[in-house]
């Protein structure tokens, strides 16, 4: 009675609400795997002796068949003999076999009602023993990745990160200044070469000057 009522429990509960409500659902998940595995190889010991009961039933059945065949048989042999006494007693012989015979067929009602609950709800358990094997992969998946996230955010990933970004900052504030370096150059050397060359234009014309009055002394 208690497996029956273990099993109907089993059946009627929706994993995902228990999950829902446990402190370690991964945990829960587990001690309910093994809460039906077991319940199952209770359910196949019960079902062998279940199905044993039937065939002994059974087997009983086919012999009081046969029996009250018999006394049947005896009534009639004994009346055409003229002993209706007799065939009186194998008459209530017969009865009293066909009462067994009844009886017999109430047991094996009840025998075959017991195994097909037994079959529904085995069969109703294996179906939940696979969404939990499922969910229990869900669950372990789950916790992979959510323990990849908070590794991903972990304080000494984020000091990398801010690491990483203030050295190419670092990186790119020295090209900057590279660049503003070459700039200057190219700035300095073009003021250099106007500079030469306003000086050149004035030393061009004092030594035009000079040649002039050269000339005018020379004349």
């Amino acid at each position: 009675m208690g497996l029956i009522s273990r099993m109907s429990d089993i059946v009627q509960s929706n994993i995902n609400a228990l999950l829902d409500k446990a402190e370690n659902p991964e945990k829960m998940i587990k001690q309910l795997i093994l809460e039906m595995q077991d319940t199952l190889v209770e359910v196949r010991s019960v079902a062998a002796t279940v199905l044993a009961d039937k065939k002994h039933i059974e087997r009983n059945m086919s012999k009081l068949n046969v029996e009250s065949e018999n006394w049947q048989n005896k009534a009639a042999i004994a009346l055409s003999k003229g002993r209706e006494d007799l065939a009186r007693a194998a008459l209530a012989e017969k009865q009293r076999v066909d009462a067994a015979l009844k009886g017999s067929h109430g047991q094996l009602s009840d025998v075959q009602e017991s195994i097909e609950t037994l079959q529904n709800d085995s069969s109703k358990l294996n179906e939940k023993l696979i969404e939990a094997k499922i969910k229990q992969k869900s669950l372990l998946i789950k916790h992979r990745t959510v323990g990849a996230r908070l590794k991903v955010k972990s304080v000494g990933t984020c000091d990398k990160v801010d690491s990483a970004i203030v050295k190419f900052d670092q990186y790119e504030r020295r090209i900057d200044d590279l660049e503003a370096q070459v700039d200057a150059y190219d700035i300095a050397s073009e003021s250099k070469s106007l500079t030469t060359e306003l000086a050149q234009l004035k030393t061009d014309d004092d030594i035009d000057r000079q040649l002039a009055e050269l000339r005018k002394n020379v004349a």
